[in-house]
């Protein structure tokens, strides 16, 4: 088995970048309950219907500004 391994790393490694992301994603995958690509789906609905709620004006939005101003003062 560790035979496999070393032969798949070295594999692996001669792979371009986006292969090997592409790879990394892959093997994620298998290890999660759930798919990226469903989670990817879920946030995809749920800013969908957060930008039509916002467009509805029924979202109370908050400005930058105070956003910045909150953050720094945690991090004091």
């Amino acid at each position: 088995m560790a035979d496999v391994l070393k032969e798949l790393e070295q594999q692996a490694k001669a792979l371009t970048p986006e292969e090997r992301a592409r790879l990394a994603e892959v093997l994620l995958e298998s290890l999660q309950d759930a798919p990226i690509a469903e989670i990817e789906a879920a946030w995809d609905r749920e800013i969908e219907q957060r930008v039509a709620a916002y467009d509805r004006g029924e979202l109370q939005t908050v400005s930058a500004e105070d956003v910045f101003a909150e953050a720094r003062r945690l991090a004091k």
